[in-house]
């Protein structure tokens, strides 16, 4: 596919989803799949600003030069930068097959980098590769090893994978809840890693939890509609 047509691409789908999708939403991957994924390395909130047609956020700024971003890219293949930029713009539009290209070649150029494997990891995640994505938010890990959203991501791959391993999901989600116990989106995982291992009340608990930790979440009602109809 041509470089115009390439933009184009993604300026449609961007104008069609009416640029619903910067930042990679945990409460969009919740529902109706329960899986979270944070990527919350770019926003850190997990709620990401709304941009209208002209190309302007809510806060007023302008969206990337997309053509600039993918010309800096192509024409500069050993620039770290241009590659994680080309990432985050594929990402930002939910292409993780395109995303995916670009981070393996950050990853590549600085592969101790923990941005460049949380990221690469998050776009494998996204494509339902978790095996993939375990291997590198381990390697992330590796650098930084308290990050919460990287040790929940990671607990997730577990519960979400074709053969689920529940224990090893929810030794995850507790060693993100000792570095963070309040953290939402990890008690939101415990409670359902529990509830597919068959121990609802256990996950009644995590719900309880979430419930005290952050009383107006979004994820509060999700668990509950879950659990309830289990």
């Amino acid at each position: 596919m041509g470089k115009n047509n390439i933009l184009f691409g993604i300026i449609g789908l961007i104008v069609g989803l009416v640029i619903g999708f910067w930042g990679a939403n945990y409460l969009n991957k919740t529902s109706p799949n329960p899986s979270v994924a944070q990527n919350q390395i770019q926003n850190p909130n997990g709620v990401p600003p709304q941009a209208n047609p002209q190309g302007q956020t809510s806060q007023g700024n302008m969206l990337p030069d997309v053509q600039k971003v993918l010309d800096k890219a192509q024409n500069e293949p050993n620039n770290y930068e241009a590659q994680i930029k080309a990432g985050e713009m594929y990402a930002q539009i939910q292409r993780a097959d395109k995303a995916l290209e670009f981070y393996q070649k950050a990853q590549k150029l600085k592969p101790n980098e923990f941005e460049a494997n949380a990221s690469l990891a998050n776009a494998f995640f996204d494509s339902r590769q978790f095996e993939n994505a375990e291997t590198y938010y381990l390697k992330a890990l590796e650098i930084k090893s308290n990050d919460v959203n990287v040790l929940t991501d990671l607990g997730t791959t577990f519960v979400e994978r074709n053969n689920p391993d529940f224990d090893k999901a929810i030794e995850y989600f507790n060693k993100a809840l000792e570095i963070k116990s309040d953290h939402e989106p990890t008690l939101y995982n415990l409670g359902i890693a529990y509830l597919r291992k068959g121990e609802k009340e256990n996950a009644q608990k995590a719900l309880e939890k979430l419930k005290e930790a952050t009383p107006n979440s979004q994820l509060i009602s999700r668990l509950e509609q879950i659990i309830n109809k289990n």
